[in-house]
């Protein structure tokens, strides 16, 4: 059974102006796993950041700084991510709910704001149904609420299933891997007749580069050049444990939330964030969730609040600004309504 090759890297922030605002690299260790985590100065109410799915802590570096003026703010790694313990056949919302009661418990010791984008927005929510004695109110960020179920999500709106399926098949071998080979193929619908795709010259002028890199830099995640988002996607794939994707592919993920459910039971305030989405024929939804999906979240939890961002998947990379203001005024409101 294979580990994490990265974790013992933890504690190297390499960021400087993470580094100057405060904040702390660290792993916490919840009984089952290393997670891990960063933090900054205690400046208000506890708020936990939870990345996408491949995402790590790098991924909040536009927004983390500029609440951390208001909050005390974690990012995590949930298990299978980053510098965090990978656990091949060992993952579901269930496992990773269990990983943030513990988190919550024993490193934030008090009532957080918890927020997390796409499936870290269905652990947000997961934590809001489970955990009301350690959340003061979730964030919601453009999750896949109702299209993250089978069988929609393997059948209907299949776009983000076929894409986890072909990150499995392309980079699924740890042994023998090259994550360049992630981009070999894979399609993004830019209309319902026109897809973008990464072109075979550039696939080849990648894999070299990763390899350059891992024969100069054994042991250190990927740190290859490009536009910064580029290079943060292929630092996180090269720090992802692809079992965490094949477990959505097999259905093992499943086990632990039913989204309606969980929408009738989270009690406390809720703020959910709705990004751009498109339908296509062949591809089904392109986004987390459409309007009537956000309809129905409101129908089930009507205290939540509502707001759609004109933006992609990711609200606070591509709408930072916007992101921080939504935050911050529904912190505002929480601690009118707790008043």
């Amino acid at each position: 059974m294979y580990k994490n090759p990265y974790e013992h890297t933890s504690g190297i922030i390499k960021n400087s102006k993470v580094k100057e605002a405060g904040f702390e690299e660290q792993q916490f260790f919840t009984g089952q796993i290393n997670m891990n985590y960063v933090s900054g100065p205690d400046n208000g109410v506890p708020l936990v950041l939870i990345p996408a799915q491949m995402g790590t802590w790098e991924s909040y570096k536009k927004v983390m700084i500029p609440l951390s003026e208001k909050f005390k703010v974690y990012v995590v790694e949930i298990r299978g991510h980053g510098k965090s313990s990978w656990t091949p056949g060992n993952y579901s919302w269930k496992i990773i709910g269990e990983d943030m009661k513990a988190f919550l418990k024993d490193v934030v010791k008090n009532k957080a704001i918890i927020a997390g984008n796409s499936s870290g927005g269905i652990i947000a929510l997961w934590c809001a149904a489970n955990l009301p004695d350690f959340i003061m109110g979730a964030v919601i960020e453009d999750a896949p609420v109702f299209s993250a179920e089978i069988p929609r999500f393997k059948e209907q709106d299949k776009y983000v299933y076929n894409g986890l399926k072909h990150l499995v098949d392309t980079i699924g071998n740890i042994e023998n891997r090259d994550i360049a080979n992630y981009f070999k193929g894979l399609k993004m619908p830019v209309s319902e007749n026109r897809n973008k795709e990464m072109p075979d010259w550039f696939v080849k002028i990648l894999s070299k580069m990763i390899k350059k890199y891992e024969a100069n830099h054994p042991g250190q995640p990927l740190e290859v050049g490009f536009a910064d988002t580029l290079r943060v996607m292929l630092k996180s794939l090269s720090m992802f444990d692809p079992d965490f994707s094949r477990a959505f592919v097999d259905g093992r993920f499943y086990e632990g939330i039913d989204h309606k459910d969980a929408l009738s039971r989270a009690k406390c305030p809720l703020l959910i964030m709705h990004a751009n989405w498109h339908r296509y024929k062949d591809w089904g939804l392109v986004g987390a969730m459409d309007d009537e999906d956000a309809a129905q979240i409101l129908k089930l939890a009507p205290h939540a609040k509502y707001i759609k961002i004109p933006a992609n998947h990711v609200i606070h990379v591509f709408k930072p600004k916007l992101y921080i203001e939504a935050v911050e005024n529904f912190a505002r409101e929480i601690e009118i309504q707790g008043s």
